[in-house]
């Protein structure tokens, strides 16, 4: 069975007010969408460089202090009370020693830093380590042939 065919190549100008209402959308969409909060997203940490340091080989939790003081739990504000029920939760949960990942920022002090480890300790974690980000890449020299 034959179709009859009435397509036509279209040979015209292209019209620029649809493609303009669409760009003007676009932009108005992505003005709305950065109007949305998303929780977490606020928080901005300036981590310290560090290279060559070793990583955790056990489970670990995360516990974040912005530059204010803050601490931040599973991307959440969280009281220092609350912390350690949490953490001690945590430690319960978790069938062998868990390691607290301090991601502080640069101007946060040693004493809050050595404080939320303390807590860590009374919550049952035995070690805590400081994140940082990796420092930049060295280059080896290179090997003169013999």
């Amino acid at each position: 069975m034959k179709f009859p065919r009435q397509a036509t190549i279209f040979r015209r100008q292209l019209d620029a007010a649809p493609f303009a209402a669409m760009f003007f959308l676009l932009v108005l969409f992505m003005m709305l969408a950065s109007l949305v909060y998303t929780p977490g997203a606020r928080l901005e940490l300036r981590l310290p460089e560090g290279a060559g340091l070793p990583g955790a080989d056990r489970p670990s939790v995360s516990v974040a202090i912005d530059a204010d003081g803050r601490l931040y739990y599973e991307n959440q504000w969280i009281q220092e009370d609350e912390l350690r029920r949490r953490l001690q939760a945590a430690v319960a949960k978790a069938g062998e020693p868990l390691t607290l990942i301090v991601q502080a920022d640069k101007a946060v002090s040693y004493e809050r830093c050595l404080r939320l480890a303390l807590l860590a300790r009374e919550a049952g974690m035995t070690d805590a380590l400081l994140a940082t980000l990796p420092g930049p890449y060295a280059v080896p020299p290179l090997r003169s042939p013999p």
